[in-house]
């Protein structure tokens, strides 16, 4: 049961992420999505944009917290550090 909850917070971080990230590409960019994919692919910005693209991990985080589910917003917080990961391993390849 513990461990389901967690996987639950983890997944639906992923989710807010993947959304942040196409929100980003999609509304932030003046470029069309595929173009937008070609300049952060050319300008090596994959770390720069999931940075930013985690950012609904935090309102994720904070709903959960505030419904008591104190399991789901520590899968959260750890699909944070693995993106978080993903980052700094983007940074040196």
């Amino acid at each position: 049961m513990i461990k389901k909850e967690i996987l639950i917070g983890f997944i639906v971080a992923i989710f807010a992420t993947t959304g942040g990230f196409y929100l980003y590409l999609e509304y932030a960019s003046n470029y069309s999505f595929e173009e937008t994919l070609k300049l952060i692919n050319e300008g090596d910005l994959y770390g720069k944009i999931l940075g930013i693209a985690a950012i609904p991990n935090l309102l994720v985080f904070f709903i959960y917290l505030k419904k008591k589910q104190d399991l789901r917003a520590k899968g959260v917080l750890l699909a944070t550090f693995f993106i978080a990961f993903l980052i700094l391993i983007s940074q040196f390849i």
